[in-house]
């Protein structure tokens, strides 16, 4: 992949001084920090509304922590954040924990590069198409990693993510997922219970996604600079960039099912979808409606449908059938096959995007290490491989979605047109 020049545009450079020399640290095994007294600098790629939470996630995890760089593709990003964040923890009389000045904000595509430099532990929290790409880069510097979900939008993603996960476990990095129902205190709970037999053996799960969709796109001007622009400000309607919403955030119940089946794959996918409601150009190429069934090969299915339409009925729920009963997944209970409740979690929720920073920062000190990556990489092909049966319209088994050579990656990373690929039509559009 190309990437084009920081002297290309002014949204390519470095906030503060240009030439401003990045701060290097050592690489870090698990164990240097074990014991609790010594300082971790944090690092954050992706400065939007989901990192600048991960960024105080992570202060509030440690208190020996503090954000020493920050990287964003849009300078304006990178001040709101730093902004907001260094209101958060930088109080009068006490020790500033925001300690990133002017010169440690960096914009660009490849300003990752010095926030990685910088730090000893990296949140990532891009859009999830760059994902791969600075996954890679930090464990090959040793950097422990906090990584939001999903972590590609293709199969070569998913392939790179796989290989990184596997660097991260030979250097005993801490690798920790956002996919943050699996740090729920009940959710955690509840399938513990599955895994001990509490419903029997699983026959078939549902899983569904249906709400009004994310925010609606306009051109202002100034975000009318360059085509690549407006797709990078409105990221979520296009496929390269977001894996389309099948990917973005379905993929938080489809990894309920993953989990359910002990983190096997399915053997086969089928499914449908397509736009009803937001055909306008300015949706980008992404569907707004996907009813994909996963099949494994013990022969449980899953069922599982997702859409963005406003002004409907909105659900966000799953169930696990059994033999023996049925769970609830986000109510935490089980019924018998009558309807009566023989098990309800009545224990505390947790804030779960609180617990994995808690958890990681916690392995950290340990000298322990947390490796999420091969559940984080097949939910997210699980997603991938939805959408790809939807839009070809094919029934495509797990092998072939895992060794799909389609690539979204763009032929540049410039400020520049960028060509949006035609929105998928089941039976023209091909499987790659």
């Amino acid at each position: 992949m190309n990437t084009s020049s920081e002297s290309s545009s002014s949204r390519r450079t470095f906030l503060g001084s240009a030439a401003a020399a990045a701060v290097g640290t050592r690489a870090l095994s698990a164990g240097v920090h074990a014991g609790g007294s010594d300082l971790l600098k944090v690092g954050l790629v992706g400065v939007g509304g989901r990192g600048t939470g991960a960024g105080q996630q992570a202060l509030n995890a440690d208190p020996g922590t503090e954000l020493v760089a920050l990287a964003d593709v849009f300078e304006d990003a990178v001040e709101r954040g730093h902004r907001q964040l260094s209101r958060m923890f930088n109080k009068d009389g006490q020790k500033p924990r925001v300690t990133a000045t002017a010169d440690q904000c960096y914009a660009g595509f490849d300003a990752y590069k010095r926030v990685i430099d910088s730090c000893d532990v990296v949140l990532l929290a891009t859009t999830p198409h760059f994902r791969p790409q600075h996954l890679r880069a930090a464990v090959e510097a040793g950097k422990h990693v906090f990584c939001e979900k999903p972590v590609a939008v293709d199969a070569p993603g998913v392939r790179s993510v796989l290989e990184s996960s596997r660097i991260a476990e030979e250097k005993n990095l801490n690798l920790v997922s956002g996919l943050c129902w699996r740090y729920h205190h009940g959710k955690r709970a509840t399938f513990e219970q599955i895994k001990n037999g509490a419903i029997g053996d699983i026959v078939s799960m549902q899983c569904s996604y249906m709400t009004g969709g994310v925010w609606d796109p306009r051109r202002t001007p100034e975000q009318c600079s360059s085509e690549m622009e407006y797709q990078l400000r409105n990221w979520y309607y296009y496929t390269w960039l977001s894996g389309d919403f099948n990917v973005e955030q379905h993929i938080h119940s489809l990894d309920k099912m993953l989990w359910a089946m002990n983190d096997e794959a399915p053997v086969t996918v089928s499914g449908s979808g397509g736009r009803q409601v937001r055909t306008d150009e300015r949706y980008g190429n992404i569907y707004d409606h996907f009813n994909v069934v996963y099949t494994w090969k013990n022969g449980v299915k899953a069922f599982a449908r997702c859409r963005h339409w406003q002004n409907c009925e909105n659900e966000v729920d799953d169930y696990i059938v059994g033999t023996k009963g049925v769970v609830n997944v986000m109510r935490h209970t089980i019924t018998d096959h009558s309807g009566n409740v023989v098990w309800k979690f009545d224990g505390p929720g947790g804030d779960m995007y609180q617990i994995e920073h808690d958890e990681l920062f916690g392995a950290i000190r340990a000298g322990k290490t947390i490796n999420n990556g091969d559940y984080m990489s097949k939910s997210t092909m699980l997603a991938i491989s939805g959408r790809m049966a939807a839009y070809t319209g094919q029934r495509l088994t797990w092998e072939a979605c895992m060794n799909s050579e389609e690539d979204l990656t763009p032929s540049s990373y410039e400020w520049s047109d960028n060509s949006v690929p035609a929105v998928a039509v089941p039976g023209k559009t091909k499987f790659i």
